[in-house]
């Protein structure tokens, strides 16, 4: 189970990965972030993995519900 979930798909743009970098550095060491976006975030994944030390990259997942609703959840070593 998620420690937080942010539903991204009413955050602009510009707001959405600062937004992200903020929960996810708020998690204690084990825990995950689920976010929900209208999109794929897998330039999101790429810069997790080039930029945070903590992202468990290999426990990352993304489930597609439907056109518009995507969910992934990121793990913190």
């Amino acid at each position: 189970m998620p420690a937080e979930t942010l539903d991204l798909r009413d955050v602009p743009p510009p707001e959405r990965h600062p937004k992200i970098h903020n929960a996810f550095a708020a998690l204690d060491s084990g825990e995950t972030l689920q976010i929900i976006n209208d999109h794929e975030p897998r330039p999101l994944f790429y810069e997790m993995k080039a930029e945070v030390e903590a992202f468990d990259a290999e426990n990352y997942a993304v489930e597609q519900r439907d056109d518009e609703e995507f969910v992934a959840t990121l793990p913190k070593q």
